[in-house]
């Protein structure tokens, strides 16, 4: 297992690379080149560039995220076959560059939805994301882009790209008369021209889930319970095909047994990296994204990496969305302080668990 950590480049992140360093237990980090718009080719330039500065820093890049799908893919127009090829050559560029992980999603116009990007926290006044889904009764779509956008604190966020949101009345038009039938028989087409290409260069995607676990706006959600995720492994039954678990994602619904599924597709070797966060539920579809200590949220963090460790989890895993704590500003969800104090907690519990097996094989 390594332990990793979300950054965006040095354009864009103001966190810079020296900090990360100086997380124990950091490895290297989840990469992305967010100024790219879905569909177009990352090319070779662009990916050494940005490799070849990450290691500079003495840290590793061998997963990439949010390389996004273009939402022709997704709708199944005949537009997607020349998205696909440039999906194909920047999995053949990304491979060359030393890149073993590609995490991507296949949600409909939204990657990530919240009703507020600060929200604070009343027992420590601290700040975080938070959802509740009254609140965002009344809201349009487009209503909802402007509050997210004006909220960022003028940080681009991954799924909120301009670029893929100017043309929101039209996509969303175009979507009502896709169900998640349609959607998921589109992702076994993507599935099938790609997988190949990633079996040939030894890629692993890495599918996200649903955020949050639920269908928002009438639009079709296909990844959000164990039960769909088992049919989006059967899309295309390959060792490259592959799930990036993330508990928060999955945890917004109560339904969903972390733990559980974590050994479910870790048995099956299905779990290439995961992102791994606690929530506070507040109500029904109401939550705000806790600190990772288990009795600030309401997920058990011991027995989720235990279930990791139990399952020979040899992928990667980093410390998800972060509260805003010491004053610090910055993107939204990803400060620097509350993600590393996460990371260090989830390397305290990983290392107990050793421990304790170690002990326990001895006796």
């Amino acid at each position: 297992m390594k332990m990793t950590f979300r950054w965006y480049g040095k354009n864009t992140d103001k966190i810079p690379l020296k900090y990360i360093k100086q997380i124990p237990n950091c490895s290297g980090i989840m990469g992305m080149l967010d100024d790219i718009p879905a569909g177009e080719i990352w090319t070779k330039e662009r990916i050494k560039e940005y490799v070849d500065y990450v290691h500079e820093h003495g840290l590793e890049v061998e997963v990439i995220e949010s390389v996004n799908v273009h939402e022709d893919i997704k709708l199944g127009l005949p537009s997607r076959e020349k998205y696909i090829e440039n999906y194909i050559e920047t999995i053949k560029n990304l491979a060359e560059y030393g890149i073993k992980v590609i995490v991507y999603n296949f949600m409909p116009v939204f990657d990530w939805l919240r009703t507020d990007l600060a929200r604070e926290i009343p027992e420590d006044g601290s700040n975080s994301l938070y959802y509740d889904e009254e609140e965002l009764k009344g809201l349009t779509p487009q209503k909802i882009v402007e509050n997210t956008i004006k909220d960022s604190k003028g940080f681009t966020l991954p799924g909120w790209e301009p670029d893929r949101l100017k043309e929101l009345d039209e996509v969303l038009e175009k979507y009502k008369s896709v169900d998640e039938k349609q959607l998921l028989e589109n992702f076994k087409y993507f599935l099938e021209k790609i997988i190949p290409v990633c079996e040939e260069v030894g890629i692993k995607m890495a599918v996200h889930p649903d955020d949050p676990a639920w269908p928002i706006f009438g639009l079709p959600r296909i990844a959000h319970s164990k039960e769909q995720f088992e049919k989006i492994m059967n899309l295309v039954d390959s060792p490259a095909n592959n799930i990036c678990l993330c508990t928060g994602s999955l945890g917004s619904n109560p339904g969903n047994n972390i733990p559980e599924i974590v050994r479910y597709f870790g048995k099956k070797n299905k779990i290439a990296c995961a992102h791994v966060r606690n929530i506070k539920f507040l109500g029904y579809r109401k939550f705000r994204e806790s600190a990772h200590f288990s009795p600030e949220g309401d997920f058990d963090m011991f027995e989720i990496m235990k279930a990791f460790y139990d399952t020979n989890f040899d992928g990667y895993i980093r410390p998800d969305h972060g509260r805003m704590i010491w004053d610090e500003e910055g993107r939204p969800g990803y400060g620097l302080y509350d993600r590393a104090l996460g990371l260090e907690y989830l390397t305290g519990l990983w290392e107990a668990i050793e421990k304790m097996d170690k002990i326990n094989k001895n006796k």
